[in-house]
């Protein structure tokens, strides 16, 4: 059965040249990252201001990662706000070191507070991670229950150790389908990351989140420290669109 909507594309730069390369490509979401610290790492304000300013006037939505959070609410409400004035389409909170559902909750509901107040359209992501089992994390059916009662927009899986291992080795099929079918029945948006490979686009194409995230797939060796090929990024675009 066809899906209604296609299935965006994100891409996560981090420089103003790489953004650049992910633009030109006709790509639909940059998503400003540092990979120098961690899975969802935040980026500086003044890289993603460039970006924002470079970039913004085109057809191009423009995702900000706030980093793989401790549980401070405090602190990731001020990044949230921050993230919010400069102006990103989508802000992504990864739930690294809550503990339980209720702390994911409260975490979630001073981010949304924070951006809220800044902008009522930003899309607010909550990313959990997939490989939750090896670090005794948040698992995705809390991840649901939180973003859902904390008003955010979309829940993303991502991977937190990039050890080689991608979304489809720590989680089966079955689960992946569950979490989709779960957050769709509380009306949020998903997306899949996960050191995700273009070998697995028409396993992904198949289980039909409304977002891909990739990095590493598209960067030079297959590895996320280098920089952004343009050939692998309309490669990967092209297949994911065929």
């Amino acid at each position: 059965m066809k899906r209604k909507n296609k299935i965006q594309l994100l891409i996560s730069p981090t420089t103003l040249k790489e953004a650049g390369i992910i633009a030109s490509s006709g790509i639909d979401i940059v998503d400003i990252k540092n990979v120098k610290e961690g899975s969802l790492g935040a980026n500086f304000p003044w890289v993603i201001d460039d970006i924002v300013k470079k970039f913004k006037s085109r057809r191009i939505k423009i995702s900000v990662a706030l980093g793989d959070l401790p549980y401070k609410p405090g602190t990731s409400a001020l990044a949230a706000y921050a993230a919010a004035s400069l102006k990103a389409d989508y802000i992504k909170a990864g739930l690294y070191g809550v503990k339980n559902r209720a702390e994911a909750t409260i975490l979630m509901k001073a981010i949304v507070k924070a951006i809220r107040t800044v902008n009522k359209n930003i899309n607010i992501v909550a990313a959990g991670y997939a490989d939750w089992r090896a670090f005794k994390g948040l698992n995705p059916w809390d991840l649901i229950k939180s973003a859902k009662a904390s008003g955010s927009d979309i829940v993303m899986l991502d991977t937190a150790l990039k050890n080689g291992k991608t979304l489809f080795d720590v989680m089966s099929i079955t689960e992946i389908k569950k979490f989709i079918k779960l957050a769709s029945k509380q009306k949020l948006k998903t997306a899949l990351a996960g050191s995700l490979k273009k070998q697995q686009i028409d396993l992904l194409k198949t289980l039909s989140p409304d977002i891909i995230g990739i990095r590493g797939a598209v960067c030079t060796s297959g590895n996320r420290q280098k920089g952004i090929s343009k050939k692998l990024v309309k490669e990967f675009s092209t297949h994911l669109n065929s």
